[in-house]
C-alpha cells in the first residue's frame, strides 16, 4: 500500500535472485535513482550472482557484482507496492495490497542465442519493461 510520504517500492523476483530479478532492480536502481525503493529475491535463491547477467549491466553502467541472492521474505511482499516475478517459474503468493505482476521475459535460447548475447537481449527486454514500470510508479508525484 503506498503511503504518499513514502516512495513507491518494487519487488522483483526469480527463483535463482542471481539473473533477471538482480538485473531488473540494478536497471531499475539506475533509472529511478532515489526515487523508487527496489528490492529483489529469489523463491530458491542461488549462492551468487550469474556472471554473464552481471558482465551484460556493466556494459550499461550498472555493477550487480557486489549483491547477494536473498530468500523471499514474505513480510517484504507485504510491504512494498508492487512485486514484479520474471520468467514463468517463480510464484509469489498474492497479499491483499500489495499488486503483483509477472514479466514472461525473452528467452533468445530458445532461438539458439546463448552467452552474452543471450544476457544482452534479456537485459535490453527487462530494461524497457523496467521503463514503463518507472514511468507507472512515478505518475502524479511531485
Amino acid at each position: 500500500m503506498q503511503h504518499a510520504a513514502l516512495p513507491p517500492s518494487v519487488l522483483f523476483v526469480c527463483v535463482k535472485n542471481g539473473g533477471k530479478s538482480q538485473m531488473a532492480a540494478g536497471l531499475m536502481r539506475k533509472a529511478a535513482g532515489e526515487a523508487v525503493l527496489v528490492y529483489s529475491a529469489g523463491t530458491q535463491p542461488a549462492t551468487t550472482i550469474n556472471s554473464l547477467s552481471a558482465e551484460a549491466l556493466l556494459e550499461v553502467g550498472v555493477d550487480i557484482s557486489a549483491e547477494t541472492p536473498k530468500l523471499l521474505d514474505p513480510e517484504l511482499v507485504r510491504e512494498v507496492d508492487i512485486v514484479v516475478t520474471l520468467g514463468r517459474e517463480a510464484h509469489v503468493e498474492p497479499v491483499d495490497g500489495t499488486e503483483l505482476e509477472n514479466w514472461d521475459t525473452d528467452e533468445p535460447s530458445e532461438r539458439g542465442i546463448d552467452g552474452i548475447e543471450r544476457m544482452r537481449a534479456i537485459r535490453d527486454d527487462i530494461a524497457v519493461r523496467v521503463a514503463g514500470l518507472l514511468t507507472r510508479l512515478t505518475a502524479g508525484r511531485t
